[in-house]
């Protein structure tokens, strides 16, 4: 059999208690969004107090203003991801079964519908403060990249969402009936960790550039210059992270084994990278914007 790793024995809930009937439980996934929103919190918060790192050293916005867009930026994430979900990735079913498409409790989220989400609340926080569209979308920007980091972990946690079958020695044995499905009959299935692959470059290094570029660089002086950044290099690592994950099972048929959304002549796109291609072509025209501004 070929070298990998067996995947570690992690229960997806850290407790869960009974009360009155009913099963309460604390799950990784949950705890991630939760600690990420605090940090990213804190981290807007360092932002604001710091006039200096701000186009003629004046923050846009206080500390009140930055809880009240946290609120705003939380109920775009539920709802957009929720929507973009149904919407990009199995809206047959949810027309089929349209009550179902508010069970968020049941999974089922998109983070590009969760970016449309953001996108919407930030608009809508700006036209109730009057604080500069460019300023919000860099403060959302240079706060994301915890929960980003947190998330992909707990999808690893989860053993879901991982990546095409490799015979690499760094594969990973999910223990899931679905992810043994390899058409081999012989060998036992490892695949890509593609959540881990994705928590370094989503997270941990895109998260990485933005601080030193923020903190360092004095990118924030040149409004839009994060958010292109965030677009684009989210943008990319998806892109390319999606070579190795394997695509949502809708997509998967006996004439499109890789589960491309769009293909001619057995090449073409997943899902993901057709919504990703947008991201980095949307940063990469903020980023010389800001430049030439």
């Amino acid at each position: 059999m070929q070298a990998a790793i067996q995947f570690p024995p992690i229960s997806p809930e850290i407790f869960s208690i009974d009360l009155f009937g009913f099963d309460f439980a604390l799950r990784w996934y949950a705890l991630a969004y939760i600690v990420g929103i605090l940090i990213g919190w804190r981290l807007a918060l360092m932002a604001v107090k710091a006039a200096r790192l701000w186009p003629n050293d004046q923050s846009p916005m206080t500390p009140a203003q930055v809880e009240d867009l946290l609120t705003s930026v939380i109920l775009g994430v539920i709802v957009g991801g929720r929507l973009g979900y149904v919407v990009f990735y199995q809206p047959a079913y949810y027309l089929a079964h349209p009550l179902e498409s508010f069970m968020i409790w049941q999974g089922g989220m998109s983070f590009h519908g969760g970016l449309l989400g953001v996108i919407a609340a930030g608009l809508y926080f700006c036209a109730r403060t009057g604080i500069s569209k460019l300023h919000t979308a860099d403060m959302m920007a240079l706060a994301v990249a915890p929960a980003l980091f947190l998330g992909r972990i707990s999808n690893f946690i989860n053993s879901e969402l991982w990546g095409r079958p490799t015979d690499l020695p760094w594969g990973v044995i999910f223990p899931d009936a679905a992810a043994q499905q390899c058409g081999s009959l012989i060998d036992i299935c490892a695949r890509h960790p593609s959540q881990l692959y994705e928590a370094l470059l989503e997270g941990l290094i895109l998260g990485t550039v933005i601080l030193w570029l923020v903190w360092r660089r004095d990118a924030l002086k040149f409004p839009g210059t994060i958010m292109g950044i965030f677009f684009a290099g989210y943008g990319a690592a998806r892109f390319f992270v999606e070579f190795v994950r394997q695509p949502d099972a809708q997509f998967i048929t006996e004439g499109n084994p890789l589960g491309l959304a769009l293909q001619t002549g057995g090449y073409g796109f997943t899902m993901g990278q057709l919504l990703s291609i947008p991201m980095i072509l949307i940063g990469i025209w903020f980023i010389l914007r800001a430049r030439k501004a």
